[in-house]
């Protein structure tokens, strides 16, 4: 994708500039348990304080408005909480603010950024307010300043043009890279461009480098081109399937969605987990893959058992049947072994391939086994073959497992690279300027 990038931008010293990173870390008692996407954020940010910008840093952290949204739903059947404003989406976001502030406060990655960044990072306690504004005030060249929150407002997510005027305040360069959120239409992503508040924009090296990665490799992939999809349901991955089945020449369907594919095709699939509306889609890709000779791998065994493991982690009794031979009182959970070898072989022949899914129940150890054989797999094919993991449960596993470092891209963003391999426009990318 021919967008300008941050090294395409000139003469930035003292240039005052609005990033908009993915700081959604995962938080526990508001310390931060995992910091990759600090890590990820940090190329961009050093070059632009090396460039002598002046940096304001915004992200969101969870989903405010959510966290109370049953509360919500019963205040408003209260006449005396709806009189006295208690349901308005500013009056529940205080509520957050207060009640769970070391689940939504951006303070900490604040003050990880200024360890890993040497002093030059503060924190501003609010996003349009008081601080905020004296803190973008005081920055000096090669100086940065986090927001807090950008979910404290419901503005954000409902791209409030207003919202938007104060956001930019006196940044002329508008500067994304949070992939994770570049298929979202918020204020922060694409709406303070798509109004003209701030008309340049780039790219980060982070999203640079996701759209050089997968975008390249979808529109121009050395073949054999494998695409593996996994997870739960088919109709979470309509435009998925359908479009990487023009693109790939093997598509490789596992998780629970490959129980409805094998419905598709005549077999009994027991209590597996089934889209009763989408068995006719699947007849669908199935008959568009013989007809344009693309393959399409399905299961030809699978781990079956008698219940879904609760908790998750439960040790259970499993066994493995032929894909066709489920027994009606028992549900698939994950890929028997000759299937695994099936897709291990099959990657093994492959140049290039993308993977978004598990094979199974990989959070249970006894239903991992076909999601750990396909990562091991990818990273076996590691110097010899492009592999892409697109974010979500995939790359939490390849992560878990140790093999992060055998794969060729691990996306940063689930939801968007789902989009990007729908074969979608993101707006967070098509605001952006063209080279």
């Amino acid at each position: 994708m021919n967008k300008k990038s941050v090294k395409d931008l000139r003469c930035l010293k003292g240039k005052k500039v609005l990033v908009r990173c993915d700081f959604n870390v995962p938080m526990k008692d508001g310390v931060i348990t995992d910091e990759n996407r600090i890590q990820g954020a940090l190329p961009t940010i050093k070059y632009l304080l090396e460039k002598g910008a002046r940096v304001t840093l915004c992200s969101h952290m969870g989903k405010p408005h959510s966290i109370f949204s049953e509360e919500l739903k019963l205040n408003k059947k209260d006449k005396k909480k709806v009189e006295a404003g208690e349901t308005t989406a500013e009056a529940i976001i205080e509520k957050a603010k207060k009640d769970e502030p070391k689940k939504l406060t951006l303070a900490p990655v604040a003050k990880r950024l200024g360890e890993l960044l040497n002093g030059k990072v503060v924190f501003a306690t609010d996003v349009i307010g008081p601080d905020a504004k004296a803190k973008r005030d005081a920055l000096k060249d090669g100086e940065a300043v986090l927001l807090e929150n950008l979910r404290f407002h419901w503005e954000e997510e409902k791209k409030d043009e207003a919202f938007c005027k104060e956001l930019a305040y006196d940044a002329t360069i508008f500067v994304n890279d949070a992939f994770g959120t570049a298929h979202r239409s918020h204020a922060s992503t694409a709406a303070i461009v798509e109004y003209g508040i701030i008309k340049t924009a780039a790219c980060g090296f982070l999203i640079e480098k996701e759209l050089s990665v997968m975008a390249d490799t979808l529109e121009n992939p050395a073949r054999p081109f494998v695409a593996i999809l996994g997870g739960a349901k088919v109709a979470d991955k309509l435009n998925v399937i359908s479009n990487l089945l023009e693109k790939c020449d093997t598509l490789i369907i596992g998780g629970g969605m490959a129980y409805t594919f094998l419905k598709a095709k005549g077999y009994e699939v027991g209590t597996s987990l089934l889209d009763e509306e989408k068995i006719g889609y699947c007849k669908e890709m199935l008959e568009k893959a013989e007809k344009a000779g693309k393959e399409l791998l399905l299961p030809v065994d699978t781990v079956v058992t008698t219940h879904f493991p609760e908790p998750i982690d439960e040790a259970i009794e499993v066994k493995t049947v032929d894909a066709n031979m489920i027994p009606a009182d028992m549900m698939g959970m994950d890929i028997g072994e000759k299937t695994r070898k099936l897709y291990a072989d099959k990657i093994a022949s492959a140049k290039a391939v993308i993977w978004n899914g598990p094979m199974g129940v990989f959070e249970n150890p006894t239903l991992a086994k076909g999601t750990i054989a396909v990562a091991q797999a990818l990273a076996d094919a590691h110097g010899k073959c492009t592999t892409i993991i697109g974010g979500g449960d995939s790359a939490a596993a390849v992560q878990q497992l140790g093999f992060a470092d055998k794969m060729t891209h691990i996306s940063t963003g689930g939801g968007a690279s789902l989009e990007l391999f729908e074969g979608k426009v993101l707006p967070g990318i098509a605001c952006l300027n063209d080279k």
